[in-house]
């Protein structure tokens, strides 16, 4: 099948034999967003930019990401208008605040009163962010991709089957996308496929935490690590997704 632009990222995961395609193509696409947030191209100066991340937010994960990517004027003005945008929205919440009542029954029985409205309006806070946000709706697109490439192209469906398979994290995404995309004869196939990847490398990883461990007797000190050595990283990886022993991303000035 001729490779088209929408494919190439999904060819790429695959041919970078990585633990898992879709960490692979999640690293990507969160560094292109946080070049986009933060970059050169200074879109943070842009109101509709702007106005998209003062509503969002961001997660503390991302947070963290944004301070080592390094551009203290662009998360300055960020800050700036995101706390603008907060505090008005925290003074309307306090404003129509009132103390819930908890009857005497109920403190008893140590029942819990409805939930505060403005914990409430933290909650909701707590679940957005902008990178996040962007990367789901990036991601879906991923998911349809990779099962279009499975149904249609020989060489992709190759290149899965000689796979390290997923990490578990994104592996559930991929059983939920097979049950919605794939027909039943095609699930047939693929399911017994991609469960033989995920035992296969799994005890492959989990071998090699073994015998890392086994490197540290002083008897296998002269012992080749074999594939071990990074096999803590992986193994965490696989595990969770990601990439544990990843420096922080860092604007490039």
């Amino acid at each position: 099948m001729k490779e088209k632009l929408y494919t190439i990222p999904l060819n790429d995961a695959m041919n970078a034999d990585d633990e898992c395609p879709f960490c692979y193509i999640e690293r990507n696409v969160e560094q292109d967003i946080l070049d986009y947030v933060l970059g050169s191209c200074a879109s943070y100066m842009e109101s509709d930019t702007r106005d998209a991340t003062d509503k969002a937010g961001f997660c503390r994960m991302h947070y963290k990401k944004m301070y080592d990517y390094g551009n203290t004027l662009g998360n300055g003005w960020i800050l700036k208008t995101h706390y603008k945008k907060l505090i008005a929205e925290m003074k309307e919440q306090f404003s129509h605040f009132t103390p819930g009542k908890t009857s005497l029954m109920d403190r008893l029985k140590g029942k819990p009163s409805e939930e505060n409205p403005v914990s409430a309006w933290i909650g909701e806070k707590e679940k957005s962010c902008y990178i996040c946000d962007y990367f789901k709706k990036e991601y879906a697109r991923y998911l349809d991709t990779f099962f279009y490439l499975y149904k249609n192209d020989g060489a992709f469906r190759e290149k899965l089957e000689k796979s390290k398979g997923f990490c578990l994290h994104h592996f559930r995404d991929v059983l939920n996308g097979a049950d919605a995309k794939l027909s039943d004869s095609e699930k047939k196939d693929f399911f017994p496929l991609v469960f033989r990847l995920m035992e296969e490398n799994m005890e492959r990883v989990s071998a090699d935490v073994d015998w890392l461990i086994e490197k540290f007797d002083y008897r296998n000190k002269d012992a080749d690590w074999k594939t071990s050595k990074d096999a803590v990283q992986r193994g965490m990886q696989k595990l969770k997704g990601g990439y544990p022993a990843d420096p922080p991303y860092k604007m490039n000035k």
